[in-house]
């Protein structure tokens, strides 16, 4: 993804940078730099150069998108796979088989606009974590506290010392200057190194408090030490779904019946111009951005309220309807998730290690607008 605004920041979880999606808009905003950059990476992709791109020459496309948006490789996730599978049917209207340059401009376009309108929504902070945060909680005053909390958390362990020293690290959180202990890379190249040159046992017995302080502490500070010679990178967000942005949308007459015309638009029609209910789902996807809602099976809490919504409208009878008709399904939809998220908000905190530069990277999106 192209690296956006950054803001350095004194504190916190080390040093920063947030991708508030200003490059983004900025790229799509300046028509000739844009212009050639469809240009040159239209080129890239038509392998066999008869001007128009396959199926398979946009696969290359939607799988970096799909990176860019942070979806994990396609074919590990039936949840995730779906929205490849939309992204897709943007370029190929559901239904054509080779896509042109213009065709595939105007849907990058979109695409790219709708992330960085999430972006300027929901920030991604970019960490450098290299031990100094985690350094100072170990010689502070909330170390002893928080750790003596979580060993009375995790005393119903049948273990060993290695399993409670472990499990007390899968609760530190960025805001403590540890990365996710739970990543397989962090685990692996992280901690696994530490645990062993601290010589922790996996030996099965009780463990008192006082000696898992005084051996976590040993821990915590090698890892400091190894985190300030192998830095982590950290991809952090914070969001809260509390359905304001809904109602914002659903208020505002004149942008709800533009942003639900230009969703239907788009959308495979049959021989008498009416549109299938199952495209209810890709409707809300690309409408996502506007309503301040996450994509299908990004954060599992939101999709069983996605899933209510749906199912009061009967989404899955695969009847086709008026694109009228289409829309008011579309705004029932919506209001049926606001009113849910109004009753009980929904928050998600998300980190994920990012193991190139520190910014987010994308073949598909430019590292710079000029």
């Amino acid at each position: 993804m192209a690296s956006d605004t950054v803001m350095k920041k004194s504190g916190g979880a080390g040093e920063a940078e947030v991708l508030d999606g200003s490059d983004i808009m900025e790229l799509v905003g300046n028509e000739k730099v844009f212009s050639n950059y469809v240009n040159h990476k239209f080129e890239e992709l038509d392998q066999d150069r008869d001007g128009k791109l396959s199926v398979k020459e946009l696969q290359p496309a939607v799988a970096d998108l799909g990176g860019a948006l942070g979806l994990p490789a396609q074919g590990t996730s039936p949840d995730s796979d779906h929205i490849y599978s939309e992204v897709l049917q943007q370029f190929t209207h559901g239904k054509q088989e080779t896509v042109s340059k213009t065709e595939f401009k105007k849907v990058l376009s979109d695409i790219l606009l709708g992330m960085a309108a999430g972006l300027k929504r929901d920030p991604v902070v970019i960490l450098k974590i290299s031990g100094e945060d985690l350094k100072e909680f170990i010689n502070g005053p909330r170390f002893e506290p928080e750790i003596v909390s979580i060993f009375s958390q995790i005393q119903t362990v049948n273990g060993s010392l290695r399993d409670y020293i472990i499990k007390a690290l899968e609760q530190l959180k960025v805001d403590h200057g540890m990365p996710p202990s739970t990543d397989s890379w962090v685990a692996s190249n992280i901690v696994e190194p530490v645990l062993q040159s601290c010589a922790i046992g996996d030996q099965k017995g009780n463990v008192s408090q006082e000696n898992f302080i005084e051996e976590f502490k040993k821990v915590a500070l090698s890892l400091a030490q190894r985190l300030k010679e192998q830095p982590v990178i950290v991809a952090h967000s914070e969001n809260n779904f509390e359905g304001s942005s809904i109602k914002r949308l659903l208020t505002n007459k004149f942008e709800l019946d533009k942003s639900l015309d230009a969703v239907v638009r788009d959308l495979p029609k049959d021989r008498h111009n009416k549109v299938s209910k199952e495209y209810l789902r890709i409707a809300l996807d690309l409408l996502a951005p506007t309503a301040g809602l996450p994509p299908l099976g990004a954060v599992d809490q939101m999709d069983k309220v996605i899933s209510e919504a749906f199912t009061l409208v009967n989404a899955d009878d695969g009847k086709a309807v008026s694109e009228e008709e289409f829309k008011k399904f579309m705004t029932q939809i919506l209001g049926s998730i606001m009113l849910q998220l109004e009753g009980v908000s929904i928050s998600v905190s998300s980190n994920s290690v990012v193991h190139e530069t520190l910014s987010t990277s994308s073949t598909l999106l430019p590292s710079s607008t000029s």
